[in-house]
C-alpha cells in the first residue's frame, strides 16, 4: 500500500499520542510521497494531540503513522505551528547540553547533548522544499522529533545513571503497556 494510502485510510480521530514502548516508537519513517488533503488532515489532527498533551514536537511515529513529517512549536504558541515533511538535517555545529522530555515518556526529563545549531532541509504544507537554521531549543526540538522519524527514543540518549534515575517510571510505562496488550 502506497505510503498516502496509508495516510488517508487512517482513523484521524482514534489518533492518540503512544506511550513508550510501543513498536510503532521504534519504526524508521517512510518518505510522504506527496503533500495532499490526507497529510493536511494527518497534520491537524497532530496540532491538536501535540497541544492538549502540552507538547512542542509531535512525529508521524508518535501517533502510529510512521511516515516522515514532524510538527513543531517551540513557543507553544497556536500561532507558531511548524511543520517539517520530509526532513533532513544539512548541517549542524556546536553542541549544548539541556534537559529534554518527551511526549511518549511522560513525567521523564533527562540532560541530552545535542547540537547548538542546526539546519533542516524540509518540504511544508504545501509541498514546497524550504531551509531553516535553528538554534538553542528550536535545534532540540529539530534533532529530536527526527530522532523519532528514525525508530530512536529519549531512553537511547539517556546514559547508565539517567537510565537508573528513571528505571522505576521506565518500568510503569513498559507494565502499562503490556496491560493494555493482555486486554
Amino acid at each position: 500500500m502506497a505510503v498516502n494510502e496509508k495516510i488517508a485510510r487512517a482513523d484521524l480521530s482514534s489518533l492518540k499520542v503512544l506511550y513508550f514502548p510501543d513498536p510503532h516508537l521504534r519504526e524508521k519513517c517512510t518518505p510522504v510521497e506527496a503533500v495532499d488533503v490526507s497529510v493536511q488532515a494527518l497534520v491537524e489532527r497532530m496540532f491538536e494531540l501535540m497541544f492538549e498533551s502540552r507538547g512542542v514536537g509531535l512525529a508521524g511515529s508518535q501517533v502510529g503513522v510512521s511516515v516522515r513529517l514532524f510538527i513543531a512549536s517551540p513557543t507553544f504558541s497556536p500561532d507558531d505551528r511548524r511543520v517539517y515533511i520530509n526532513p533532513r538535517i544539512v548541517a549542524a555545529e556546536g553542541t549544548q547540553e539541556g534537559d529534554e522530555g518527551c511526549l511518549s515518556f511522560p513525567n521523564i526529563y533527562t540532560k541530552v547533548k545535542r547540537h547548538g545549531k542546526v539546519t533542516i532541509r524540509a518540504q511544508n504544507l504545501k509541498g514546497e522544499w524550504f531551509e531553516e537554521t535553528a538554534e538553542a531549543l528550536a535545534a532540540r526540538i529539530l534533532e529530536h522529533e527526527i530522532d523519532h522519524l528514525d525508530g530512536r527514543l529519549l531512553v537511547d540518549r539517556m546514559g547508565t545513571v539517567a537510565k537508573l534515575a528513571h528505571r522505576k517510571a521506565i518500568h510503569q510505562l513498559e507494565k502499562a503497556f503490556a496491560g493494555k496488550n493482555d486486554k
